[in-house]
């Protein structure tokens, strides 16, 4: 596969060949592709793909798999971003082709560490698990001669010969369910499993397996493969790491975000600094409420938590100016005299802001970019609470802020399976009172503004004084918290561009 920095003429196909290369909407993936794309191609079909796992995963956990709602949903996404979500008609071969080549690019980007292919892999299998039982019964037989499957659904008159057999044989299966559910005919080595278990019935050395059953063999079939393709990508990354252009690429990629990047924000002036105690408590998802009140404890904080808390109060709405009395009041409270302060850390503050250095102007950090780069080590308070804090340590944080146990076992339910946004969706939930929050959160900045939108009724902050001379720092809200811990996109914003990508392609 070739990416050039220029765009190319696709190659001119004739109508008749247009499919030859994807006869199916559906596939495992097996044969890389080969043609030439453009670098703007390579983003764009990047950045929808990974939209898409990260709804297939949000819905994965909010929703039964197989309710109508969650099918509702996901083909509305597939619908929204042009994907193959059933076997369209024969122009569909836009949509197969972007398919085919957004899958490989996301697998160079994710299978880098162990974490990111157990995500990688777990996304597409539940990708593939929808798609394959939207399938008709003709497609659904076309795909597995396909991809050399050989699993036969046998006729109506041979099920109805078999029916008593067949609902003695299959747990949970009345005669009814046995003349409603269609039956395969499968080699004993591919349903050994169902075999061990005497969850099928078995007959001249086939068994007849319920459909029920059939993805799952075929689910397996394809989780094997893509595995070991992982880890075959893995070892091939010493020669893509060696291209300049392709490996920052892929890291954005794999720690990327895909919403607003709350670079400029309307409420910008409207927060004062006496009222950032209240709504740390109120409004702050957990990673910026635990930088805050290390903050207010040790009135100092290092590099990566004054980046990370920096730029987030930076997003809701604090000005340069703001900003810089904000960190100096608090530092010089410790150890940090005001003359140093202004030597130092006030250059980094202008720099944030886009007043210093290059003129860059930071955009705050988003949930994956703070749950996957620089982690935390002893002494920072930095990172995601979820992903860096040990289980009984956000367990005893949980409780001090008075989130219900069933609530905190909800958590590290969620924690425990590494979905580390829904677990902060549902902090969200549980400290607002909500059953749904109804979006999926991706950002600390989209916390703050849907917090702000629910707790004011969608009304807009007051403009605050320029002045800010008299403003007096208030611990409206002092908690009880250990200070010691060890430290996917919503249908509105989907539009929004990677964080950071577009900068990239645009680089000299």
């Amino acid at each position: 596969m070739e990416f050039s920095s220029r765009a190319r003429q696709r190659h001119t196909r004739l109508a008749g060949d247009r499919r030859d290369p994807y006869p199916h909407s559906l596939q495992f993936y097996q044969e890389p592709p080969t043609e030439s794309i453009s670098l703007a191609e390579f983003e764009s079909f990047a950045v929808d793909r990974l939209r898409l796992l990260k709804v297939v995963e949000n819905l994965g956990v909010s929703h039964v798999r197989s309710s109508d709602l969650y099918k509702t949903k996901l083909e509305a996404e597939f619908r929204r971003l042009k994907f193959p979500y059933r076997a369209l008609a024969e122009d569909d071969y836009d949509a197969r082709r972007k398919d085919h080549i957004s899958h490989f690019i996301l697998r160079l980007a994710y299978c880098q560490s162990e974490e990111l292919r157990r995500w990688f892999l777990q996304q597409e299998m539940d990708l593939f698990r929808y798609r394959f039982n939207e399938l008709t019964e003709g497609l659904r037989q076309k795909f597995l001669e396909h991809v050399n499957l050989q699993f036969e659904a046998i006729s109506e008159d041979l099920k109805n010969e078999l029916a008593n057999e067949l609902s003695a044989s299959t747990p949970g299966f009345t005669m009814t369910k046995v003349k409603e559910q269609m039956f395969y005919k499968v080699g004993l080595s591919d349903a050994v499993d169902l075999f061990r278990a005497r969850r099928v019935f078995i007959k001249d050395g086939f068994a007849f397996v319920p459909l029920k059953d059939i993805d799952a063999i075929v689910l397996n079939n394809y989780r094997q493969k893509l595995s070991k393709a992982l880890a075959l990508t893995a070892r091939s990354l010493p020669s893509i790491q060696s291209d300049e252009r392709l490996q920052p690429l892929l890291n954005h990629l794999s720690h990327s975000y895909v919403g607003p990047d709350y670079s400029a924000q309307k409420n910008t002036g409207k927060i004062s600094l006496e009222h950032i105690d209240a709504l740390s408590v109120k409004s702050f998802p957990l990673c910026m409420r635990q930088l805050h009140r290390a903050l207010r404890d040790n009135h100092h904080l290092r590099h990566g938590g004054r980046m990370q808390y920096g730029l987030f109060l930076k997003g809701i709405g604090l000005t340069l100016e703001q900003a810089l009395e904000f960190w100096k009041k608090e530092f010089i409270r410790g150890k940090v005299d005001a003359d140093k302060f202004d030597k130092g850390y006030a250059y980094s503050i202008r720099h944030s802001y886009g007043k210093e250095g290059k003129r860059t102007d930071y955009t705050p950090y988003s949930c994956m970019k703070i749950i996957m780069s620089n982690p935390p080590s002893q002494g920072d308070y930095h990172g995601c609470p979820f992903r860096h804090s040990e289980p009984e340590l956000l367990k005893q944080k949980l409780q001090s802020y008075k989130i219900p146990p069933s609530g905190i076992a909800q958590i590290l339910d969620l924690v425990k399976g590494m979905h580390y946004q829904l677990a902060c969706q549902k902090y969200f939930e549980l400290t607002h009172d909500l059953d749904d929050i109804g979006f999926s959160l991706n950002h600390p900045n989209q916390y703050f503004a849907e917090s702000q939108k629910l707790l004011t009724g969608g009304r807009e902050l007051k403009k605050e004084p320029s002045h800010l001379g008299n403003s007096q720092q208030k611990s409206n809200s002092q908690e009880s918290m250990t200070s010691t811990s060890t430290p996917s996109s919503s249908n509105t914003t989907a539009d929004a561009e990677l964080e950071g990508l577009e900068a990239y392609f645009t680089e000299d």
